[in-house]
């Protein structure tokens, strides 16, 4: 039986790196992100790329708890079981914590955390009764370090790794692995204006590597936790 992989904010960056990467090993997918012209986009051009699998496309504000459990209950109607669930959706707003605008916290809570939260516990059940499945986290460094502007960015990550470490004790007995992944600076579409060699943050599909990597584990074998960073460090 074919595998499946269930992506969010999938259409860029990280997220585009990964549902790449597992539909290159055969995966089929169901991916979400806001723009329904990049969902149509990606469709169009896994098509062509990979043209024995799958690819189902849903538009989703993961911002908004009522969309995340749409989106779960929709996962659940093309896909007999998922194999992995990969929570990358997130956003940045850079600023320090006693000078960033109203709301910032609420806005990177909603969608770096809550929207994990709710895809995890709405599509865990099935999982937990295959005896089966691997939850990805996408975290960040900055859910270990605090850094100059991090504000409310690095509240929402640290809050997503504690979420992560929870989750992992909780389904220790029940044949479910779940596993943090910590990137350092990579390169997507943020960093374009900034003047910095290609060698001095890592590639995306870096990412993506480590986390099917993970995935190749026997059953009694998992990765709890990946930090990854720059070959010259954090920048």
């Amino acid at each position: 039986m074919t595998k499946t992989a269930v992506i969010t904010g999938a259409t860029k960056g990280i997220g585009r790196a990964i549902a790449e990467t597992f539909a290159e090993a055969g995966y089929d997918i169901a991916v979400n992100a806001r723009s329904k012209e990049d969902l149509a986009a990606l469709k169009e051009t896994f098509a062509e790329e990979y043209p024995s699998v799958k690819v189902h496309v849903k538009p989703t504000d993961m911002s908004i708890k009522a969309q995340v459990m749409e989106f779960g209950e929709w996962v659940k109607t093309v896909f007999p079981a998922v194999d992995v669930l990969v929570n990358n959706a997130g956003i940045y707003i850079g600023g320090a914590v006693v000078e960033e605008e109203d709301g910032a916290l609420e806005a990177m809570i909603n969608t770096n955390l809550y929207s994990a939260y709710y895809l995890s516990r709405n599509l865990v059940g099935g999982m937990i009764s295959e005896k089966k499945g691997h939850i990805f986290n996408i975290c960040s460094i900055a859910s270990i370090i605090a850094y100059p502007n991090g504000g409310s960015y690095s509240i929402s990550k640290f809050a997503m790794l504690g979420f992560s470490k929870v989750l992992r004790e909780e389904l220790k007995e029940t044949g479910v692995k779940v596993t943090s992944i910590l990137p350092g600076a990579t390169w997507s579409n943020s960093w374009k204006e900034v003047d910095l060699p290609t060698a001095r943050l890592m590639q995306a599909k870096d990412v993506a590597e480590a986390v099917i990597s993970a995935t190749k584990m026997s059953p009694s074998a998992v990765v709890e936790e990946i930090i990854l960073r720059p070959q010259l460090g954090d920048l």
